[in-house]
C-alpha cells in the first residue's frame, strides 16, 4: 500500500523543483512553466496559498520524474 499522498501549496512544490535542478521557463497566467537541463518540463498552477489537487500534484511528480520521498525530503 502506497502511503497518503499530503497536501502541497504552488510555492512548496516550486521550491522542491528548483531544489531538484528546475527553473522557470516561462509563466502565462497562473500557470508557471518549469524545466530541467535534461529536458524534463512540468506546469504548475499558482493559485495563492490553496494547496493542489492531488490529480495535478500526481501528473507533476510523473512530469518531472520525482518520488514521494523526494517530494517529503525537499
Amino acid at each position: 500500500m502506497t502511503p497518503k499522498l499530503p497536501s502541497f501549496n504552488a510555492c512548496q512544490v516550486i521550491s522542491i523543483l528548483k531544489r531538484h535542478g528546475f527553473a522557470l521557463d516561462r509563466q502565462s497566467g497562473s500557470h508557471a512553466v518549469f524545466i530541467h537541463s535534461d529536458g524534463r518540463r512540468t506546469t504548475v498552477p499558482i493559485h495563492g496559498k490553496r494547496d493542489l489537487g492531488k490529480g495535478i500534484l500526481h501528473q507533476i511528480m510523473k512530469d518531472a520524474e520525482l518520488t514521494l520521498d523526494d517530494m517529503m525530503k525537499g
